[in-house]
């Protein structure tokens, strides 16, 4: 952004105001602060859907989505010379303008313009290796069974492949891709569409010149892919204060984005915390008044873990030994459970646990014994008085998740950690972390991985290659030389998963993992949303990220 936006119009000692709309607002908070900007020009900034007082004397720069609303948001500060807002606009797109819009941008105020760009950033960086794409409405698009929802589907997934295209773009990859078969088609059609695209994009990027598949993957993947992870209580500092606490609009999030422990367990949170806090503040104090922020930080800190561990001891700690049970088959000592429902029924009994944690209980044993049968499913429900509720159960059938009948298929088979050393109640290893292994192994089987393009040669596992490359040396050593392995999930991922996505670059060097998503899911919304797909569509509500 800095080099293709800022560097591209800033000019010494000039002022600007800067415009932006609701994506690009995100963006931004995403990856800079004010003090950032105003160190590039920019003395204001302001929504572009919102009224303003017209500032003639200055020049703004426009960073926008390339939408009707936003244009037209455009256009109306520069309807006619004498009514002009500004002085003169640069348009920074995100991504691709559609033909009608830039035509319309053209005719009505071209003299106004100095600088109209795509700039090919259309998502958000909410960490050093995690995007979104800021589309939490695709959930319902892609996996509600209403057939008049078909046109909404195929807009979404024309517009998150054009989004998944700019993050490839901006790493400068063309990576290979491939995609989940079974059990939707979601991921199919979505990996088809986005390499028609990255083809396009890289023929007339460039001045022309094509640019060739690059040593990295992009594996995209249906969200009934692992169901357990999304309902488990996660007891990492991050996904619990998320999962705990009533956390609204973010309140927290640029708190807990920059933490260095918000990926560590909340045991270790906890003594991280206490340890930096007590050294930290000791040495705040003899700078006072200088470093009160800093203290501020260290005090909301200590609040947060202390708040998620109030929630935790009195009812979640016991709730979270039954689920890891249930998602793993074996107890904290690794013996079999032998009857799933014995491990459910204290659970369902417990009066201290609200309904959502029963749900998510239920879903873990229906999860375990890969589906159940009609009769036992409505003896639960009836049971825990649930009936309001059963579609949060029920509908996880749409995202291609056994529930009812039981399904004859075996359960994948898992990966062997009973060595790894853990915590007793976070025994449970998100799937994501064996994909993303054996992706990186080359493990992953080409039937039910398939690429939609020729694998490039530095993942195919032989180091062949095609006749119009050149031979290389040691397909390895390509490999070590930066290649990325960029994972896309259709219908949210959760914390944990992200998590994986640094434990995996750590333990492999040789490949930086980049996991991203339509949106971060949390338990609760996950299962509200859940519950609406089978809903008419005027009657769901889309909340976008905050």
């Amino acid at each position: 952004i800095k080099a293709t936006v800022f560097d591209d119009c800033k000019k010494e000692g000039e002022w600007k105001i800067m415009l932006l709309d609701e994506f690009t607002t995100k963006l931004l908070a995403s990856c800079c602060k004010m003090t950032d900007l105003l160190a590039e020009g920019i003395t204001v900034v302001e929504n572009i859907y919102k009224n303003r007082e017209p500032v003639r004397q200055m020049k703004a720069l426009y960073f926008i989505s390339p939408t009707s609303k936003s244009v037209d948001c455009f256009l109306h500060d520069f309807a006619s010379k004498s009514e002009n807002k500004y002085k003169a606009a640069y348009i920074y797109f995100t991504d691709f303008c559609p033909d009608s819009l830039f035509n319309k941008i053209k005719a009505s105020c071209s003299k106004s313009i100095r600088r109209c760009k795509e700039i090919n950033i259309s998502f958000i960086p909410l960490e050093s290796q995690v995007y979104t794409l800021d589309v939490p409405d695709a959930f319902y698009y892609c996996y509600s069974p209403d057939p008049s929802n078909a046109n909404g589907k195929d807009a979404i997934m024309e517009a998150m492949a054009e989004q998944i295209v700019t993050v490839c773009a901006t790493l400068d990859e063309n990576p290979g891709v491939r995609y989940k078969s079974k059990p939707l088609d979601n991921a199919s059609k979505l990996a088809q569409l986005v390499e028609k695209k990255l083809e396009n994009y890289y023929k007339i990027d460039q001045k022309s010149l094509i640019k060739g598949k690059t040593h990295s993957q992009l594996i995209i993947i249906d969200r009934g892919f692992d169901p357990v992870s999304t309902v488990l209580h996660e007891l990492t500092f991050q996904a619990m204060a998320y999962d705990l606490l009533p956390i609204e609009n973010d309140t927290y999030n640029n708190i807990l984005a920059y933490v260095r422990h918000r990926r560590l367990h909340i045991a270790e949170a906890l003594d991280d915390v206490l340890s930096t806090s007590l050294s930290a503040l000791a040495q705040l104090m003899k700078k006072m008044p200088h470093f009160r922020k800093q203290i501020t930080k260290q005090v909301v800190h200590l609040n947060l873990a202390e708040d998620c561990m109030n929630k935790f001891k009195p009812n979640i700690e016991k709730l979270c030994k039954s689920e890891q049970d249930l998602a793993l088959g074996t107890d904290a000592e690794g013996q079999k459970v032998k009857d799933s429902m014995r491990v459910l029924l204290p659970v369902l009994l417990n009066k201290n646990h609200d309904n959502y944690d029963k749900i998510r209980a239920i879903l873990l044993y229906i999860f375990s014994i890969n589906g159940t049968t009609e009769e036992n499913l409505d003896r639960l429900i009836q049971n825990v008085k649930i009936e309001n509720e059963s579609d949060m159960i029920r509908n996880w059938s749409y995202l291609g998740v056994p529930i009812v009948p039981p399904s004859q298929q075996s359960k994948p088979l898992r990966k062997d950690r009973s060595t790894e050393e853990t915590f007793q109640l976070s025994r449970w290893t998100p799937f994501i972390k064996d994909i993303l292994e054996d992706a990186i192994d080359n493990r992953l089987d080409s039937k039910e991985w398939p690429y939609c393009s020729q694998c490039p040669a530095v993942w195919n596992g032989s180091g062949a290659v095609s006749a119009r490359q050149k031979p290389r040396a040691n397909y390895l050593e390509d490999r070590k030389n930066g290649s990325k392995l960029i994972v896309f999930v259709i219908g949210g991922i959760t914390y944990s998963e992200m998590r994986c996505a640094y434990e995996v670059s750590q333990a492999h060097k040789s490949c930086e993992v980049i996991i991203g998503s339509t949106h971060i899911l949390t338990p609760r919304k996950l299962l509200d949303d859940i519950k609406m797909l089978n809903k008419p569509k005027d009657k769901v509500s889309f909340i976008k990220d905050e």
